[in-house]
């Protein structure tokens, strides 16, 4: 199921939100805790622990940060 044009700004926070904070979380479960018994038990818990804070810091700076990027990246020729 597709959404509407309209949601694509929170949803592309919310999927770069996930990906952000899973990704960190996979990489400071071992520098925290060690790598060893129970670290793909911890990142689960660091991840939901790191998303609200990286869907609020993707979603509130998002409309500056996409009009920086219209102004400073040129469209080609063929769009």
């Amino acid at each position: 199921m597709k959404m509407r044009h309209k949601l694509f700004g929170i949803t592309f926070a919310a999927c770069m939100a996930g990906t952000i904070a899973f990704v960190v979380s996979a990489a400071l479960a071992p520098i925290n805790t060690s790598l060893g018994v129970g670290h793909l038990a911890r990142v689960p818990h660091g991840c939901a622990l790191a998303f609200p804070v990286a869907l609020t810091g993707v979603a509130i700076p998002q409309p500056v940060v996409g009009f920086l990027v219209k102004k400073t990246v040129r469209t080609p020729p063929w769009a």
